[in-house]
């Protein structure tokens, strides 16, 4: 009898087989149950999710007021043809949508690129059936022979066609760039479209239309409108096209916030500072589409809303009083000479206990020309040499690390070259007279305190700790503002302040002829001495406004105050002292008393001036030159004020201080 081997092993391996089958299968049910019974919620949604679509678009930006609630920047709006477009769109679709557009079109001269040419040539499919056969197989194929993406052949269909001449119509032109606007828009995204200024009657009839061409329904567009009443226009700054939408550079993190790719955003200044609340809330739509991708039902669900409105500090009234002011001066300065190397004059206004701006007021100018032009980002952009208006700050220092003490008595007398204007000897003057006649040298022995050294006439000069001192020095200019953000709400120059620097760079630190401000720190600076040692951060909005349905700046959603920045650390009867030295500048009987030209008729005033001894290279020739500058503010202290001109021909001139003066005295006499 024949024994046949390996039956049993064959049964075992089919036995396995089978219950490995009927495992897969158990578990293949109860996956079903699960996805059926257990979690059919979840199921359910993500089925509806990918069916639902939300678009989004934009609404007019808020406004922009002034103090008063006159309006600055407003919105034109004005109806015109939207176009959403649906998942099953082709180029043929768009052209057949373009041609119906163009009917009602008002469209000349329009601008078409090759690109878009070369788009619309493809959207025919036998065309670019055509074109892609007779692409080279490397250009479809990649090297295995696996056929390219969609997207990559489109790239290299279009990039065949690049040098090919399309002899198109003017009115194939216009259907073309109708055209290319209709598939710049992404799937169920919404865009406006520019078919020209369109009539009422013409926008009815494309409305009354809509039904028969797809993707199309009435929306809004808007436009930025600025007063012709205002010089703060370079201060609201700009904002995105539609076509640009969001900065490339920021994409991201609007999308994260809920912006669209196409929305409209501040670029610079007020605009992109206040964003947040400028940009309207978007009205979003819910779009279904069925299994086979058409459309069953778009409905909104949210109104959006136009953007918060913003009330700036600023009386234009009194801004362009202020602009008037700094013009027929510095126009005066340019018809006497003095002017003819100057690149302008910049003055800012503030309230000393709020930080709130008054007003920016600059002007630039060419040299050797009577030619001016508004410039008022020159006010917190442009910096200059101060001169001796640092003196305040310098004797701060001495009492905030030590070195001086209280109203102390020190020897105006030269030092290393280095003297006042009116040094004869030894003048012994107190820390409110070295204010008063301006002492150099007052200051300098600060200095050299600092550096660990107590000058005595005669006396070597020890300078090895100069570092430490520039450092002292510095940091407490910074409390005052100089050298040092503001905390303005726009961007700024902190001032230029050199990492380099010698020893006797530091004693001129000392009264104001090395590092440079911008006219604002100047005007900080003032408004903290003013209100006895708090360096309040300047803003130019006071509140932010919700309009309501009657019109105009609406409620108050939100007020801004100015944020204390920092304290001077100094005691409050030093701090009386330093007012004290302002005063005197100006309302002293003394004949080296420096500021008499800002007295006024109107209210008392406080200030000191400054005189920065400067250059400038014209034709190969070196031109000595001055920056006069000011600060100065009144008895009651409601208005600080900082002026600055550079590069002056005459260092006789008082026009600085007559500005200052004149726009302390308008403020006074209306308020």
């Amino acid at each position: 009898m024949k024994i046949v081997k390996g039956r049993p092993s064959v049964l075992r391996r089919i036995n396995l087989l089978f219950f490995v089958i009927v495992f897969l299968f158990t578990m293949m049910l109860l996956r079903l149950g699960y996805m059926q019974l257990i979690n059919k919620s979840f199921y359910t949604a993500k089925l509806k999710e990918t069916l639902t679509y939300q678009v989004k678009s934009s609404n007019p930006r808020g406004k922009i007021y002034d103090v008063n609630g006159m309006i600055l920047v407003d919105n034109t709006v004005k109806q015109v043809i939207a176009f959403t477009r649906d998942n099953k769109m082709t180029g043929q679709d768009l052209i057949g949508i373009a041609k119906e557009l163009l009917v009602y079109s008002n469209l000349s001269d329009v601008k078409v690129s090759q690109r878009a040419k070369i788009d619309y040539y493809l959207s025919d499919t036998d065309v670019y059936k055509t074109v892609v056969d007779a692409l080279p197989n490397n250009e479809k194929y990649d090297g295995y022979g696996n056929i390219l993406l969609e997207s990559k052949i489109y790239s290299n269909a279009v990039a065949s066609l690049k040098d090919k001449s399309f002899d198109y119509s003017d009115d194939i032109l216009k259907e073309i760039y109708i055209f290319n606007q209709l598939n710049d828009v992404s799937t169920f995204n919404t865009k406006n479209l520019d078919l020209g200024d369109l009539s009422e009657e013409q926008l009815a009839k494309i409305t009354a239309k809509k039904s028969k061409i797809a993707g199309i329904s009435l929306g809004k567009e808007w436009d930025r409108k600025i007063s012709d009443s205002t010089s703060l226009s370079a201060l609201f700054g700009t904002i995105s096209t539609e076509k640009t939408g969001l900065p490339k550079e920021l994409v991201d993190s609007y999308l994260k916030k809920g912006y669209v790719l196409n929305d409209r955003v501040g670029l610079s200044y007020l605009e992109k500072e206040y964003e947040s609340y400028l940009q309207g809330e978007h009205t979003v739509r819910k779009i279904k589409v069925n299994k086979k991708g058409s459309i069953v039902s778009d409905k909104t669900i949210k109104e959006g809303s136009d953007g918060e409105n913003l009330k700036l500090t600023i009386d234009t009234n009194f801004q362009n009083g202020v602009d008037d002011i700094v013009k027929r001066y510095f126009e005066s300065e340019i018809s006497s000479g003095n002017a003819q190397y100057s690149e302008g004059m910049y003055a800012v206004a503030l309230e000393p206990e709020t930080g709130k701006i008054l007003a920016l007021s600059g002007l630039s100018h060419e040299q050797s020309s009577s030619d001016t032009a508004n410039d008022i980002l020159g006010t917190f952009n442009n910096t200059y040499t101060p001169g001796s208006v640092v003196k305040g700050a310098t004797i701060s220092s001495g009492w905030e690390n030590n070195v001086l003490s209280g109203n102390e008595v020190l020897y105006d007398q030269e030092i290393a070259n280095i003297k006042s204007w009116f040094t004869q000897g030894l003048t012994p003057i107190t820390a409110t007279q070295a204010l008063e006649y301006s002492s150099n040298t007052y200051m300098v022995q600060i200095a050299l305190r600092l550096m660990g050294q107590s000058y005595t006439l005669g006396d070597t000069l020890t300078l090895s700790k100069y570092k430490d001192a520039m450092k002292a020095l510095r940091k407490t200019y910074a409390e005052f503002g100089l050298g040092a953000s503001t905390g303005f709400d726009l961007p700024e120059s902190t001032g230029y302040l050199p990492k380099s620097y010698n020893q006797g760079e530091v004693l001129n630190e000392s009264f104001g002829q090395f590092d440079a401000y911008t006219t604002l720190q100047l005007a900080q600076y003032v408004a903290t001495v003013a209100n006895g040692g708090k360096r309040i951060a300047p803003h130019l909005v006071e509140g932010i406004y919700k309009e309501t349905t009657a019109g105009g700046l609406g409620n108050l959603v939100k007020s801004i105050d100015g944020k204390v920045m920092d304290s001077v650390n100094i005691s409050q009867e030093d701090a009386e002292l330093l007012q004290d030295g302002f005063y005197n500048v100006v309302n002293s009987n003394s004949a080296y008393a420096t500021g008499a030209a800002l007295r006024s008729n109107i209210t008392t005033i406080s200030g000191k001036t400054g005189t920065a001894e400067t250059s400038i290279v014209k034709d190969g020739q070196t031109i000595k030159t001055v920056n006069l500058n000011v600060i100065a503010y009144d008895q009651d202290k409601k208005i600080a004020v900082a002026v600055m001109y550079p590069h002056v021909a005459d260092d006789e001139t008082k026009v600085n201080q007559y500005v200052a003066r004149d726009i302390i005295d308008l403020y006074v006499s209306n308020h």
